[in-house]
């Protein structure tokens, strides 16, 4: 690592401050459908882009521009003037057609995340999430302010589902999960990380317990009836019954709530869970001494002005099954977006 008279602070400075505007030309490129257009090898014009889009010359050029300097897209100069097209990264993770697609998770930072984020002073002031002051919705219903409509709803799912596209694997496989064969996926939304699991284990069954809504609307848009290995159940799992399972998997969810929720939800679980059964959570762990990732350190400041919670290390995680009753517990950091913890009855 270099010494301080190696770092341009002016130049951090600049970088830091910039980044707003380095996520809102993503999101705006993502929203007007520039990669979509583009994709499959297609080279057009900042003219022809701006007329099948319907958008100025001069604002999509210098869209298209910024795009380039991102590299998420490339140019190339011709006597009829310059040709765009997209980047291997823009083809695979900013067209809505590909598998690995993450456009929906970013229309959903664009369309909720980043308003509630105008708000991170407050947020800090007052140590609550901003979903009255951006949305007029009770700061103690999060989940009511994301899902506060059908639309928002489906975004919300789909962008969760995109995540799991690219790193459900990583934390499925963090352990060898085969010996567990029945299986319920708490808060399992829309089913890509149950899609992943059965995939990954053909011999188990995995249930997905959600809210009557949100089963409704994985059933009608993500899950096909013929995924037999896939069953669902509705409910509120702070509020009814678990059913027993050998393994009970919470994706990012413990990270919504403060430590009294959490030990609430993991008590149940412990009660309905198995002899030798477990449970598996998926979460961004921050480093013990809090120093970063500065991604999980970013992530906790958005569970501050969206939910409840906070991000946590392996150690406050271990903390909270072990008040559950849980022991054995294991960890995984994968060296991707998501970690694994598990622990077993």
């Amino acid at each position: 690592m270099g010494s301080t008279e190696d770092l341009d602070y002016p130049q951090i400075i600049v970088q830091y401050s910039n980044g707003f505007l380095v996520s809102k030309v993503m999101f705006t490129a993502c929203e007007l459908g520039v990669f979509d257009l583009l994709q499959s090898g297609k080279s057009l014009s900042s003219d022809a882009i701006a007329a099948r889009l319907g958008a100025s010359t001069m604002g999509m050029r210098r869209l298209l521009d910024a795009c380039v300097g991102l590299k998420l897209l490339a140019v190339e100069l011709t006597q009829e003037g310059a040709l765009y097209r997209n980047t291997e990264i823009s083809n695979i993770y900013l067209t809505k057609s590909s598998p690995k697609s993450q456009y929906h998770i970013i229309m959903y930072y664009s369309n909720t995340v980043y308003l509630c984020w105008q708000y991170l002073a407050d947020a800090v002031r007052e140590g609550r999430n901003q979903y009255e002051r951006v949305f007029g919705i009770s700061s103690k219903d999060p989940f009511g302010a994301m899902y506060r409509s059908d639309e928002e709803m489906l975004k919300f799912m789909a962008g969760q589902n995109s995540v799991w596209s690219i790193c459900g694997r990583d934390v499925l496989a963090a352990f060898d999960l085969s010996p567990f064969t029945h299986i319920y996926d708490l808060g399992g939304g829309g089913g890509a990380l149950a899609q992943e699991c059965v995939s990954l284990y053909p011999n188990s069954t995995v249930t997905i317990y959600d809210l009557p809504k949100v089963v409704q609307v994985a059933k009608e848009q993500f899950v096909s009836p013929e995924e037999r290995q896939i069953a669902f159940h509705e409910g509120d799992f702070f509020n009814d019954s678990i059913p027993e399972a050998e393994l009970y998997i919470l994706s990012k969810i413990l990270h919504d709530w403060d430590d009294d929720k959490c030990k609430q939800l993991l008590a149940k679980v412990y009660k309905a869970c198995k002899p030798g059964g477990g449970v598996l959570l998926v979460e961004s762990l921050l480093n013990e001494d809090k120093s970063g990732p500065v991604e999980t350190q970013l992530y906790s400041m958005n569970m501050l002005v969206q939910t409840e919670g906070k991000e946590r290390t392996a150690a406050e995680y271990s903390e909270l099954l072990e008040a559950a009753g849980f022991g054995v517990i294991q960890v995984k950091k994968t060296g991707k977006l998501y970690d694994a913890v598990l622990g077993r009855k």
